[in-house]
């Protein structure tokens, strides 16, 4: 089963710490890292921002993605989220088979 790395940038700790508990409750991840003290610098409405951010790195099979895509746009508070998918290529397999475990297809 493929395999992706999906990336994905929050506000704030709470908002990264509530969206990672959900996504793995939901078994649509078997495991997602919260990077804090992320800087961003980005091109918004025309303008150059700079903001504070936490990265959430999120562990599922391929096949999970547009339900992950979907709780994201559903729960986040940005009106254009990032939600960035690569596909992962090799990996330990036991690590590789307890992703499938954790991350049900729905």
């Amino acid at each position: 089963m493929p395999y992706q790395l999906i990336l994905n940038t929050c506000p704030d700790f709470a908002v990264a710490q509530t969206l990672a508990k959900q996504i793995v409750e939901n078994k649509l991840a078997a495991c997602v890292n919260i990077l804090p003290a992320l800087t961003s610098v980005y091109c918004w409405q025309g303008k150059v921002e700079t903001a504070q951010e936490h990265l959430l790195l999120i562990k599922a099979p391929s096949s999970q993605y547009s339900k992950i895509e979907q709780f994201i746009k559903s729960h986040h508070p940005y009106d254009v989220p990032e939600i960035i998918a690569f596909s992962i290529e090799n990996g330990l397999p036991a690590y590789l088979q307890w992703i499938d475990s954790c991350a049900s297809l729905k």
